[in-house]
């Protein structure tokens, strides 16, 4: 996959998102196809973003819309371009799980075809779709992803007197776990870990109460013990990655970069450089594994509104 890791719009006149949605099927995985009515044509769906929408709600919404489908996002497939009237459309594409729903149909929709990814390939009307079903295909469906969140803003050091491990989020930064509590909730999580300090803790916090789940304590991705057991840290991540499901686990910026840098210098990633690993306050990885625990996907979602 030769597309940018970094999930920010690129300049277009016309931004929209979708999704190559799967689910399994009797002898491998399906991807859901849509008929539109008014250009008679069969495509993956998407669609234009809403006002101030980011790109990872609109794939979402407009899952829901033209397929009834409940979608839990994955890795980013890619972009296509092409020009529109209203000048050059950039569609980004992801690769998301059908979590259940009823499909209706309707003016923008009225057919939705689940088919194996051959046969979806001579169905789709657009030479750009196939090539996204082909990058989706050579991804596969994920086994596992973890959605590793550097800690939102804390309230300056120098202003604090207690223990560091104790420093709270400050008033931007609640407002960061709030955002992250939305986009985290995209991924679908089936868990949450974090490491201990309380900053890391009540950056997932509001999404732990939103969906009923616990927040495991791994002191391993903390920046006290990490800086004497790397080795313990990563093999910790991956003993999470072999873990079916969606783990957010919540860390640190003297963590992220070097347990990123050293997975997809393992895995040869594209497009990210190992040595310069980017973990900005309320950002997120994205980290997709395939079987084997071999990571096939990582995406950088630098604000926490995605």
């Amino acid at each position: 996959m030769t597309e940018p890791h970094v999930v920010e719009p690129t300049a277009a006149d016309v931004l929209a998102a979708g999704a190559v949605l799967w689910r399994p099927g009797t002898h491998g995985v399906e991807v859901a196809l849509v008929h539109r009515p008014a250009y008679d044509d069969w495509s993956f769906p998407k669609g234009k973003l809403d006002g101030d929408e980011t790109m990872p709600f609109a794939a979402v919404r407009e899952v829901a819309e033209e397929t009834g489908q409940a979608a839990r996002l994955g890795p980013l497939v890619g972009d296509v371009r092409y020009a529109v009237a209203e000048g050059g459309k950039l569609v980004r594409y992801w690769a998301a799980e059908a979590r259940g729903g009823e499909f209706v149909p309707g003016r923008e929709t009225d057919e939705l075809l689940w088919l194996h990814p051959a046969a979806a390939a001579e169905r789709l009307s657009y030479a750009h779709d196939v090539r996204i079903l082909s990058r989706f295909t050579e991804m596969g469906a994920p086994a596992s992803v973890i959605a590793l969140v550097r800690h939102a803003k804390a309230g300056n050091r120098s202003q604090w007197d207690g223990a560091d491990e104790l420093r709270p989020l400050s008033g931007s930064g609640q407002e960061q776990a709030r955002q992250l509590d939305a986009l985290l909730g995209l991924f679908g999580p089936d868990r949450i870990v974090s490491a201990p300090p309380v900053r890391c803790r009540e950056s997932v916090a509001p999404l732990a109460r939103r969906l009923g789940l616990a927040i495991d304590e791994e002191p391993l991705l903390g920046e006290a013990a990490y800086q004497y057991d790397t080795a313990g840290a990563l093999a910790r991540l991956r003993e999470l990655a072999a873990v079916p499901g969606v783990t957010v686990a919540c860390s640190q910026g003297g963590v992220i970069p070097g347990l990123v840098g050293a997975l997809v210098a393992e895995a040869r990633m594209p497009g990210i450089d190992p040595d310069d690993v980017p973990a900005k306050k309320g950002s997120t990885w994205v980290l997709t594994f395939g079987p084997g625990g071999v990571l096939v996907a990582a995406d950088y979602y630098e604000h926490p509104r995605g």
